[in-house]
């Protein structure tokens, strides 16, 4: 077993056993290893803000915080690179930088060979398109996040523009675009915004007041008899 993998199997055995303790000869038996390597990896893994802690007691040995994970060692170049080839990773998508930096995090975690294989497939994966909307995606994240009222500039199909204050319910992808799905104060009731055809977008600092869950629900799913922008 390389080191890389041994230090991710070192945590996941150390979290099956939390709170239990576990000595430095029982891990290094475990792992086919001397005690003094499985110190070596304990301070590497220390070292990298992973929550380990000695016990000096009788049966002292280290333990864990249960709830501390790392990445699953299975997973492959190719499935950490999922969210670059995903819709949120398209162009216009709210959800763009977000899927951008999940997708770096996730490699940069990666066991060397594996970081090796996504950094080669990454290479030859592209997304057609630009990052004009960039900004305003992240905005429309933030406020669908945090439940702030925005003030959208839109143009409809028919090219007429108009002021609103929305109260975001959530993002949609239909029809190979991304909408801004909420309560439309001018309209008074649920209505979706392409984003693409947002032409300008501020956050008010307002917060929502609550609406009931079902109301997006109910409205969505009438969204297929209907034309899916207002």
């Amino acid at each position: 077993m390389k080191r890389a993998e041994r230090l991710y199997a070192l945590v996941d055995h150390l979290r099956a056993r939390s709170p239990r303790t576990a000595s430095a000869t029982a891990l290094a038996e475990a792992f086919e290893v001397t005690p003094r390597t499985i110190g070596r990896d304990i301070l590497a893994l220390q070292k990298a803000g992973v929550p380990i802690y000695a016990d000096q007691g009788r049966t002292g040995g280290y333990a864990i915080s249960r709830e501390f994970s790392l990445l699953p060692l299975q997973l492959t170049g190719a499935e950490a690179l999922a969210p670059a080839t995903g819709p949120a990773m398209l162009a216009g998508s709210p959800l763009q930088a977000s899927a951008r930096s999940a997708r770096d995090k996730i490699i940069s975690a990666l066991p060397e060979a594996r970081h090796r294989e996504a950094i080669r497939l990454l290479s030859r994966t592209y997304v057609i398109g630009d990052d004009q909307h960039r900004e305003s995606g992240e905005l429309l994240e933030r406020a669908v996040v945090g439940g702030t009222v925005l003030t959208i500039s839109y143009r409809s199909s028919t090219g007429e523009e108009s002021d609103r204050e929305i109260e975001p319910l959530g993002l949609l992808r239909g029809d190979d675009h991304w909408y801004l799905v909420g309560w439309c104060r001018l309209r008074k009731g649920v209505r979706g915004f392409r984003t693409d055809r947002i032409v300008a977008v501020e956050a008010t600092g307002e917060t929502a007041p609550h609406r009931p869950e079902s109301l997006l629900a109910d409205d969505l799913a009438r969204w297929s008899a209907r034309r899916l922008d207002c």
